[in-house]
């Protein structure tokens, strides 16, 4: 692994290229075991001050019993912990064992289809009319209100056992969710809600699309006690998997999607490959006050473009602002295509934008605030929905074009200066985040982990830089005993110290 500004290609299957497609590909093999252990083997030092728990989601298995999934999107999540206690680290894993992935496990075959193109074996007529899927729980981790919950969009949580990752079912919340309401895979933590005398609260969304879509937004207090609940329909089918706060909104982008069912009903595609991105319409943005009966929601339009991920959202000198990772386009998922041999090339990058809102106006204003390819955003968790300096992104380790991520970008908004860290040639990135050191007084004064596949070694590593400076390479670098695949989400928890700690020794 290196530091910034190091090019140089790896001489193997790519000359001019900072990777190999082949060693990225091998991140996407199946991870089947499921381990428990303290990580001995430690580069460097891991910081005594970083007490708690690192926890990951994200599809463990790429395979069922031989059967490919036709996206990663599509596999069984696997929650990863990786418990500190005073410089030392322990960690476990452990399979989501949804309904859905039992009986799958006992048969040796696909049971359901995936939303991304997965298909149960037998052809169109195996698939026909079946629209029943699997919740795969596969996408986030966070505790809340004492409960470990896994997360996926498209359905309920499943809770697990905070300290040893056991299944314990899905999860209603006490009774909020009701039969056919969904919990996004994104929540975000309001550090000091000012509905709420300046107490933490966690908000989230549920989408229910159609040819009209319900939003459902929901806020719990730290307990997991429901604060506020409200829903509004809004027009068109909505394709929407993050969102972002302020103290006063919720801001949903409507990316200018269709969606036609049919080919999915008659078994041909998977309910994901019928989306079509339709670039000769608006980006709707959909800003709901948080505070009811206050003000009413707007709906503003700008260029057309397709987002996944924010990076915060604040208030300032009567505008909203929204920073967010933006695509020219939404990529079309190919039948019978293998996502393992995904030509980068041929794909616009993800690049960071800044939006901002007038709402007496109505007005929305853009401008590029990265060029390079970057995605999974992080920041201090203590300035989300608020004026935020800096930012921890993954990146490509070069400048421009498309590529896998392979080093971790920090931005500073204000100076516009920028350190980046990279793992390339062999290493490749997953989301980072960012670890506030406890009393800091710098908003980057702390941790940046993040998982690293090693294609060298074909295993991962959890890689701890310092926020203040990432050029200067791993406060401590983690070494695994196996890879875990490329993953999706996770958080970090303070309150969950014990997690993985209740081992032998």
């Amino acid at each position: 692994m290196k530091n910034v500004l190091s090019k140089e290609a790896n001489g193997d299957s790519n000359p001019g290229m900072s990777y190999s497609q082949e060693y990225w590909a091998r991140g996407y093999e199946s991870q089947p075991g499921e381990y428990d252990y303290w990580i001995d083997q430690v580069e460097g030092e891991i910081p005594g001050e970083l007490q708690g728990t690192w926890l990951r989601n994200g599809p463990g298995l790429l395979d069922i019993n031989g059967y490919p999934v036709h996206h990663p999107f599509d596999g069984d999540g696997m929650i990863c912990a990786i418990a500190f206690d005073h410089g030392r680290a322990h960690f476990r894993n452990r399979f989501v064992r949804t309904e859905g992935f039992l009986a799958e496990q006992k048969a040796g075959k696909p049971l359901y289809r995936g939303v991304f193109g997965t298909q149960k074996p037998g052809g169109w007529l195996a698939n026909l009319f079946d629209v029943q899927l699997k919740n795969i729980a596969n996408t986030n981790v966070i505790y809340w209100g004492g409960k470990l919950l896994a997360l996926w969009e498209a359905a309920k949580p499943y809770g697990l056992d905070p300290h040893t990752l056991e299944t314990l079912g899905e999860d209603n919340l006490d009774g909020v969710l009701a039969g056919g309401e969904f919990f996004a895979a994104h929540p975000w933590i309001d550090p000091s809600s000012k509905l709420d005398g300046g107490q933490p609260c966690l908000v989230n969304f549920g989408i229910q699309p159609g040819l009209s879509t319900k939003i459902t937004i929901y806020e719990f207090d730290p307990t997991g006690k429901l604060l506020r609940r409200q829903a509004y329909i809004v027009p068109g089918f909505a394709f929407i998997h993050d969102f972002a706060i302020t103290p006063n909104y919720c801001i949903f982008f409507q990316n200018p999607v269709s969606y036609n069912p049919i080919p999915f009903l008659l078994g041909y595609r998977g309910a994901g490959e019928c989306v079509a991105y339709q670039p000769e319409q608006p980006t709707r943005i959909i800003v709901i006050p948080r505070k009811q009966n206050t003000e009413g929601v707007k709906i503003l339009e700008t260029q057309s473009g397709f987002i996944f991920h924010h990076a915060n959202a604040f208030e300032e000198d009567g505008k909203i602002y929204v920073d967010s990772i933006c695509y020219e386009s939404l990529s079309a998922l190919d039948v019978g295509s293998d996502f393992r041999e995904v030509d980068f090339n041929a794909i616009a990058p993800g690049q960071l934008w800044r939006f901002s809102l007038n709402l007496t106006e109505k007005t929305v204003a853009s401008k590029l605030l990265e060029e390079r390819c970057c995605e999974f955003p992080s920041i201090n968790p203590n300035y989300v929905g608020h004026p935020y300096r800096y930012l921890f992104i993954g990146a490509t380790d070069h400048p421009t074009g498309n590529a896998p991520l392979q080093g971790i970008l920090k931005i500073d908004t204000a100076t516009k200066t920028q350190q980046f860290w990279s793992a390339a040639p062999k290493g490749f990135v997953n989301e980072p985040m960012f670890v506030p050191r406890p009393n800091a007084e710098r908003e980057d004064d702390g941790w940046v982990l993040t998982l690293v596949y090693d294609a060298s070694h074909h295993r991962s590593d959890l890689v701890i830089l310092d926020g203040r400076d990432l050029t200067s390479g791993p406060v401590a670098t983690l070494h695994l005993k196996h890879h875990i695949p490329y993953g999706l989400h996770g958080s970090w928890s303070c309150e969950l110290l014990g997690v993985g700690l209740k081992v032998e020794g």
